[in-house]
């Protein structure tokens, strides 16, 4: 089960049983948008709901990864562009593309293995939105690295090519012993890079 908060776009957890969640939500105060029900053309389950504070989430229910989060969505206003610079910048392969043109968007599934294996990244495209307000609730998604100096070269000649910036050249923080860089994505998507 995967459980993505809308306005930080979909960050999902996986767990089991939609309903269950939904009726959690409806004892706690929240609303239910989307009753629970399955995904047109697809073996997934969704639902959506609102907490009490007003954030939507999506719920899904699918097949467990290895890893406890699924995947994380972002909302971009070029999607081949975004695509080119998460494959050229993180190294992510493109693993599939779903147009919806009756819903009015399209969505890139990007991973280092295949989605049952690993956390994915989603690209949703919004037909005919270039440009999203970030608001003040997301924060960054952080990526571990062999090099964050390799890494920041990487980035830096990609943020040249397609857009984007180093917010944050390589280095330690201090009183730690760790080493990160960051960047933004060409829609102002923050990401970390940190040492392993």
């Amino acid at each position: 089960m995967c459980v993505l908060p809308l306005h930080l776009d979909h960050l999902k957890r996986c767990k089991n049983v939609v309903q269950k969640l939904v009726e959690d939500v409806r004892a706690k105060g929240g609303t239910v948008t989307r009753e629970p029900g399955p995904v047109k053309g697809g073996k997934s389950i969704i639902a959506f709901v609102k907490d009490p504070d007003g954030y939507m989430f999506e719920i899904i229910q699918r097949p467990s990864t290895p890893e406890p989060l699924c995947q994380v969505m972002l909302r971009v206003g070029d999607l081949e562009r975004s695509i080119k610079f998460y494959e050229k910048a993180l190294g992510l392969k493109l693993l599939r593309t779903i147009d919806r043109p009756e819903y009015k968007y399209t969505i890139a599934i990007l991973g280092y293995k295949e989605e049952d294996q690993t956390t994915i990244l989603e690209l949703t495209y919004n037909y005919d939105v270039t440009e999203y307000t970030k608001g003040n609730a997301y924060a960054q998604i952080a990526i571990s690295t062999d090099d964050v100096y390799k890494s920041a070269e990487a980035v830096n000649l990609v943020t040249q090519e397609l857009g984007g910036k180093i917010t944050r050249q390589p280095g330690s923080i201090p009183g730690l012993n760790t080493k990160i860089t960051s960047f933004l994505d060409p829609d102002g998507w923050k990401t970390v890079m940190v040492d392993n």
